[in-house]
């Protein structure tokens, strides 16, 4: 599928805007995965551990390809730790540490593998270039990787990490409304797998916390967007992830979040909503951008944005008994 041109198909300094991609999978380990990024897009593959590796010098950039779950790979606190002493006796000590925990941690990812998803973490790539990346979800779907729709226990998504347009408050602000009020919309034409459903990784967003954003007197800087944000959502797993962004912006900012190694700041929007829909030919990272492009669209019309922003408060704060007036007129008319 062609990806559509966004609103706003530059960032600020001219450039074509990027979107990251990430996926996960079951049915291919990373050491087979890595050889396929490197046969389609070039690069060098680079063993960091025996379940994580990285493909090197691609036309993007770097690939980072592992086993989704950190038990499988060495604690980097543990190998970057000094002896703690100085004689020959203390450092065989450090060394058959490490040895052991490296090993320990090579046996879980193997044990795990075809239990945890892989994933594949894509280089920022052009959004006028994700069509070329789709053909690495076709190579996936010939080499038997699996979705979510393979089992009821894989709960596996793909996340685009689209760049956000301008780092403006405003700018900010009307994409996080325009997401509260597509949500659904997207939730539809998704039509999210039901194990994804019941797991916590992309959770939407509080009633309280859309009704406060979509309040037509919400004008609030950058800091109190971020405070807000975190009072109500203090975790990474909402459908729409703005921490990254907002680590980016206030990487100093007083909360613990941000201490989080998970959370990686960078200037982007995380939408994590979107299936792993391997199954389905034709399916990969530019459907999704085509239908995230509907919040772009919806945060562009600032028209209209007021008009929904209006129309959902409104919906959702009616007394009970108003609501029930309505239905019965709307009853009453379709008699």
């Amino acid at each position: 599928m062609t990806p559509l041109p966004p609103p706003e198909p530059h960032t600020p300094d001219g450039e074509t805007r990027r979107v990251g991609v990430e996926i996960e999978f079951a049915g291919l380990p990373p050491q087979e995965t890595a050889g396929m990024v490197c046969e389609l897009f070039g690069g060098e593959v680079k063993v960091l551990s025996p379940h994580r590796l990285k493909v090197e010098e691609t036309r993007w950039g770097t690939f980072t390809i592992e086993l989704d779950t950190q038990y499988a790979h060495p604690d980097a606190d543990v190998l970057e730790a000094m002896p703690s002493g100085d004689s020959e006796w203390e450092r065989h000590r450090h060394q058959m540490r490490i040895d052991f925990h490296s090993r320990t941690r090579e046996l879980i990812g193997d044990v795990v593998t075809g239990l945890v998803p892989t994933e594949i973490v894509c280089p920022p790539i052009p959004w006028d270039e994700l069509e070329q990346l789709d053909a690495l979800f076709e190579a996936l779907r010939e080499h038997g990787a699996k979705g979510t729709d393979a089992s009821l226990l894989y709960g596996f998504g793909l996340h685009l990490n689209p760049e956000a347009p301008s780092l403006e408050v405003t700018s900010l602000l009307d994409h996080l409304r325009a997401y509260l009020l597509t949500a659904e919309w997207l939730r539809e034409q998704i039509d999210v797998d039901i194990t994804r459903e019941v797991l916590p990784h992309a959770n939407p967003f509080p009633k309280a916390y859309a009704l406060k954003v979509l309040a037509a007197d919400y004008s609030p800087d950058l800091d109190t967007l971020i405070g807000d944000y975190l009072a109500d959502n203090p975790t990474r797993n909402r459908e729409l992830d703005m921490t990254p962004l907002f680590a980016h912006l206030r990487p100093d900012y007083p909360h613990e979040l941000f201490r989080n190694k998970l959370v990686k700041a960078r200037p982007t929007f995380h939408y994590r909503l979107p299936d792993a829909r391997l199954s389905q030919p034709g399916w990969g990272s530019a459907v999704e951008w085509n239908r995230w492009l509907e919040v772009e669209k919806l945060a562009a019309d600032t028209q209209t944005l007021r008009r929904r922003a209006a129309g959902y408060v409104a919906k959702h704060t009616r007394s009970p008994l108003t609501r029930l007036w309505l239905r019965l007129r709307r009853w009453v008319k379709a008699t």
